[in-house]
């Protein structure tokens, strides 16, 4: 019944996410001076071209009722017309989200695959020749933005020290993965510090425990605790830094069609981002906790 009631409330929390993040996207881009009819103004169009396309796209209704039928749509998966496109934002969306999905569970993938491991290491032995060569190289890592990080890649695939193509996967991934493995390496290296110093593991080390189990099995399981309690936050980061590499690296996934969304005043297009990119931030912090909550009873 404990972890029922942790459930539910986990869920609400992330559907109250949800509906705020979403609601609050589409009523500042509707609210916000001009919408998409600002270039037909600005072409020349007549009052009845103009007119036509407003009552197309559904801007033609006060802000309550879009709002309000843009809501209840959801109910049903319909999310507007696309001013930029003139199709439903729904498919849209889905696709290029597929695209976002790819990238946000490679980058997040080769971060975990190499910040933890490292971060074990340079836990167990905070005063050894790895740690001394990791620490100032996380620390660096974890102050560089991923559009530089994706700049400066770019710049070795041009030059030819990196071979791979300017459209690849690895590019992108690669810009957003390592700030998140250097953050989750320092994460984990002070958390199994930590551990290690606890009295638990030295009576287990006492009583003749091996030292790879005590390190890989007892150590790590419950130093994972605090650092699974920041997965949940780096899907947000995922989604945040996604943003400029995409436009950066011309990976075609949500963050790229946010930001031409956003150019052309398309409320619909734009609310159906952030309810996706609310979406996949609510999914990852409801994950990451209910991991904690298996790994540790106590969270829960």
């Amino acid at each position: 019944m404990t972890f029922a009631a942790f459930l539910l409330r986990r869920f609400a929390a992330a559907a109250l996410l949800v509906g705020v993040v979403s609601v609050s996207a589409f009523t500042i881009t509707r609210l916000a001076p001009g919408d998409a009819t600002a270039e037909l103004f600005a072409s020349g169009a007549d009052r009845a071209t103009i007119a036509a396309a407003r009552a197309r796209w559904g801007l033609d209704q006060p802000f309550p009722a879009q709002l309000g039928g843009w809501i209840a749509g959801i109910a049903h998966f319909d999310l507007g017309r696309s001013s930029s496109y003139d199709r439903p934002v729904a498919p849209i969306v889905l696709e290029r989200a597929a695209n976002t999905a790819i990238l946000a569970g490679a980058a997040l993938a080769l971060a975990t695959l190499i910040g933890l491991p490292i971060g074990v290491l340079t836990g167990a032995r905070p005063r050894g020749w790895l740690a001394a060569v990791v620490t100032p190289l996380s620390i660096a890592l974890v102050a560089c933005p991923p559009i530089v990080g994706a700049l400066v890649l770019l710049l070795l695939v041009v030059t030819g020290w990196l071979p791979v193509s300017t459209s690849s996967l690895w590019v992108p991934a690669l810009a957003i993965a390592l700030p998140l493995a250097a953050t989750l390496e320092r994460l984990q290296s002070q958390a199994t510090a930590d551990a290690m110093a606890s009295t638990d593991i030295t009576a287990a080390a006492a009583r003749g425990v091996p030292a790879s189990r005590l390190l890989w099995i007892h150590t790590t399981r419950q130093s994972l605790g605090p650092v699974l309690g920041v997965y949940g936050v780096m899907i947000g980061a995922l989604f945040s830094g996604s943003l400029a590499v995409e436009i950066v690296t011309s990976w075609p996934g949500l963050g790229s069609l946010l930001y031409s969304a956003l150019r052309g005043r398309d409320v619909f297009l734009v609310a159906g981002c952030a309810l996706f990119g609310a979406l996949c931030l609510a999914a990852g912090n409801l994950i990451a906790d209910v991991a904690r909550a298996i790994v540790d009873p106590r969270v829960r």
